[in-house]
């Protein structure tokens, strides 16, 4: 996908402790941060619901979700990016943030979804898109159990694509889309 226009290899953080931080990310294929008024969305959407929990920003790319969800109140948060180019580029902004509270990792989301044994109250799921890879995503979250009860997990996907079959007893609580890009919130219930 090409970058958006106006694209500088830049994010600003929007809310919270580091609320007006610009961060740095290389090129990438595939590596497309979530616009402002999205993520200014999911974070209106999820109001004050961060304090103390556990997020997993499962590709996580510019860090963008991940870290506003640190520097809004997240207890903790573990970042997954297989790149090791572009995990390199998100651990030197962690460490000018000081961000104790995010563990990035390389590794591929899936292969640690399938073997974690923790679960989170808030998962995020934007992986690259025109891969298909959310429905695959939230099977194996439901299959591992990844998701606490009344937990919920924001999809990030192309505007045309469908909308993914979710797990029974899961609901889709706020879609919209923005431009090309359809976002959501999943919950689960008790």
């Amino acid at each position: 996908m090409a970058k958006r226009p106006g694209s500088s290899n830049r994010v600003r953080i929007i809310g919270g402790e580091w609320g007006g931080r610009r961060l740095g990310f290389p090129d990438a294929q595939g590596l497309r941060p979530t616009a402002d008024r999205v993520r200014e969305t999911l974070f209106n959407w999820l109001q004050h619901g961060l304090q103390g929990r556990r997020v997993l920003d499962a590709f996580a790319g510019s860090g963008a979700l991940g870290i506003e969800a640190a520097s809004r109140g997240a207890r903790e948060v573990v970042m997954l990016e297989r790149s090791r180019k572009v995990a390199d580029a998100l651990q030197k902004n962690l460490e000018v943030l000081e961000a104790n509270n995010i563990t990035l990792l390389t590794v591929d989301a899936f292969e640690y979804m399938a073997h974690a044994q923790e679960s989170f109250d808030l998962i995020l799921l934007d992986p690259p898109f025109g891969k298909d890879l959310i429905q695959p995503a939230l099977a194996l979250i439901k299959e591992q159990g990844l998701i606490q009860p009344e937990g919920k997990i924001y999809i990030e996907l192309e505007a045309s694509a469908p909308t993914p079959k979710l797990p029974e007893g899961w609901a889709m609580v706020r879609d919209k889309v923005a431009g090309d890009v359809r976002f959501g919130l999943i919950e689960r219930p008790e």
